[in-house]
């Protein structure tokens, strides 16, 4: 299995529960992991490889060049290194004819053969639509897609590489950019939307990308019927979008729990991290009715 991720060393050790978590959902699988970044030291692979010690991986140097995309409009907590997923088939080895790129902030819970394998045809990628409510309306219409068109997430992308190298203008997407910068909020997905939405296969994203920050919009939407066990169960990729991360202190969104699971297998000092709720708790707080 091919993955594909881009990150600055922010990322690296969300990174580093990102795979093992991945390698713990898919026993038997192996992983040729294409780090694509443009300032990560020696020492932050050999951390890396040090707390994910399975042979079963191998992480891959993809330096980019600095000053690619530099001019591209970047956020906070949206840096450069978002694009390069935008070019995958040109940065990635040649002889690699699909892949699957992963955030890293994200945990994988089940296995990824079923979207790994999946026919693609001449689509350049398969990705799950947004379950936020504002972006199948608003964010289509920013970006002028058409009304039929729905509007994805482009933190889990299965890529079609023979496919992109053969009908993907690059040109066309730094123009594209260029021209327009000031309506780019969400700079590489809204990018991806714009471009090609009609060459994208559409996931559900309760399987395989679940933004932890609908869970509860999800569980009431269902009345219940998607909770904390059906996730366990049933999806794949559990997405910690938005500024808030599992990693975070004051973290509260209840799929965090996955996260800190998985961070306790690579760092254990993790084990006795608390998530607020559970620290209210402990001070005694009353309890929910029924709770043990």
């Amino acid at each position: 299995m091919n993955i594909v991720v881009s990150l600055n060393a922010n990322y690296l050790r969300p990174l580093c529960v990102m795979l093992r978590s991945l390698l713990d959902a898919n026993p038997g699988e192996e992983a040729d992991v294409y780090v694509l970044h443009a300032s990560l030291s020696p020492e932050a692979f050999s951390f890396a490889r040090s707390v994910l010690p399975d042979g079963r991986l191998r992480l891959f140097d993809v330096r980019v060049p600095e000053d690619f995309m530099a001019d591209a409009p970047v956020l906070f907590h949206f840096p450069k290194e978002m694009y390069y997923r935008i070019f995958s088939a040109r940065l990635l080895p040649q002889t690699l004819g699909r892949a699957l790129y992963l955030d890293p902030d994200m945990v994988i819970n089940r296995p990824l053969a079923p979207l790994y394998g999946m026919e693609l045809g001449e689509h350049f990628f398969a990705a799950a639509r947004s379950v936020n409510p504002v972006s199948q309306v608003e964010y289509k219409l920013r970006l002028d897609m058409p009304e039929e068109s729905e509007y994805f997430n482009s933190g889990v992308l299965l890529m079609n590489l023979d496919a992109l190298r053969a009908g993907q203008d690059c040109d066309e997407v730094t123009e594209f950019i260029r021209a327009h910068r000031e309506k780019l909020i969400l700079p590489d997905q809204d990018v991806l939307n714009a471009l090609y939405h009609d060459r994208t296969v559409l996931l559900d994203p309760r399987v395989y990308n679940f933004d932890a920050r609908y869970f509860n919009t999800v569980k009431v939407a269902t009345l219940g019927r998607i909770d904390l066990k059906w996730v366990r169960e049933n999806t794949a990729v559990i997405h910690y979008c938005g500024k808030s991360k599992p990693w975070h202190e004051h973290y509260l969104g209840e799929l965090g729990v996955f996260y800190r699971e998985a961070a306790a297998k690579v760092f254990p000092e993790e084990s006795a991290r608390k998530s607020p709720l559970e620290r209210l708790r402990g001070l005694g707080a009353p309890r929910e009715p029924g709770e043990g």
